[in-house]
């Protein structure tokens, strides 16, 4: 079993956590074993740190800190485990979110947080990243009616700067990066999002529930 570990990123109100759900509910309908979960979280302890980080009055070098504390548990207690008995493992933002956004958005240092995130994860990093590429300021309009947590509080121009670590990301790593446009229709997207991941899937020995049952 090698399992395929796929991760989804973008600004705020990219739609992420609904593309995410839409694959699950796609890949359990054919037979794969899928395991989900998100950054900051994962178990208890991360959840915990999700916590802290989206409320709390945080310094930005402590905020990127408590994210890979979050991702180094969420990493050997659910990724990799998951991985290794042949799952599809997706995540809700990942080490390319801390590049972005404390690496450029704020200024820490995108070789910084990389090293960083390349120890708390133990060099492992995505089979495919889905980015989900949309203006800021369209994203902000999205979300304008929910309760913001503190990040997405941040100013425009903290949002422009996120954008831009991705994109400049997805072309460092265009071998894992597949950029959409987030301004299609969801089912659009999901099409294109299931695609992408068959062609991905095939030759590899992936669990399928039939196979969780003997």
């Amino acid at each position: 079993m090698t399992g395929l570990f796929v991760t989804f990123e973008g600004v705020e109100g990219a739609g992420k956590t609904t593309q995410v759900a839409r694959l699950r509910d796609a890949l359990e309908r054919d037979g794969y074993c899928v395991t989900v979960t998100r950054e900051p979280g994962g178990d208890t302890l991360a959840e915990g740190v999700r916590a802290l980080l989206l409320c709390g009055d945080v310094t930005p070098r402590a905020e990127l800190l408590l994210f890979l504390a979050a991702r180094a548990q969420n990493t050997e207690r659910i990724i990799r485990p998951c991985l290794a008995q042949g799952h599809i493992v997706l995540c809700d933002r990942f080490i390319d979110s801390s590049v972005a956004y404390q690496g450029v958005a704020r200024g820490l240092g995108r070789d910084v947080v990389a090293r960083l995130n390349a120890f708390a994860t133990a060099h492992l990093t995505p089979d495919i990243t889905f980015l989900l590429d949309l203006p800021p300021e369209q994203g902000l309009l999205r979300i304008r009616q929910e309760q913001h947590d503190r990040i997405e509080a941040e100013g425009l121009d903290f949002h422009i700067r996120v954008r831009e670590g991705f994109l400049a990301e997805a072309q460092k790593n265009s071998h894992r990066f597949r950029i959409l446009d987030a301004n299609l229709p969801p089912d659009a997207l999901h099409r294109e999002i299931l695609q992408h991941v068959y062609r991905v899937a095939t030759g590899r020995h992936l669990r399928r529930r039939e196979e969780s049952e003997i």
